[in-house]
């Protein structure tokens, strides 16, 4: 079994996910846009090249995404994506390459629990925390 965050964007999926790609060091999967649909695309006219369905691969892990029509898109909020890392070194440089552009909630540092943890908002509007733990015992 596998959860996988599925995140919706208004008219940015691609974009972001080539961002999310450059980043991370992740590698987009599929990408079917709504022009593809056999059924037409649910989006207003000229939005047919807006992504239905994306998948990217960071880690072991796989983050979806979609633009939703304009009827179904919210602001995400009520969660943030979390990127575990080994070292402070691969924290701090996930942190310096995803926060760009977006708005700092808590800046990178340690804290009790962590080498180096930090939240933010991405520019696409995505809720995202650093995390690389301290060693137990």
């Amino acid at each position: 079994m596998n959860l996988n965050p599925y995140l919706s964007f208004n008219g940015n999926c691609a974009e972001a996910f080539k961002f999310y790609e450059q980043a991370t060091g992740g590698k987009i999967g599929m990408v079917m846009t709504y022009g593809q649909a056999p059924e037409g695309p649910p989006v207003p006219p000229g939005s047919e090249d807006w992504v239905m369905h994306a998948s990217i691969k960071i880690g072991d892990s796989v983050i979806m995404g979609s633009d939703a029509p304009p009827q179904y898109f919210t602001k995400p909020g009520g969660f943030s994506v979390s990127l575990n890392l080994e070292t402070p070194e691969q924290a701090e440089a996930s942190y310096a390459a995803l926060s760009e552009g977006g708005e700092i909630k808590m800046p990178i540092g340690e804290t009790f629990w962590a080498q180096r943890f930090a939240m933010f908002v991405d520019k696409f509007g995505i809720p995202w925390m650093i995390n690389c733990e301290k060693p137990m015992g």
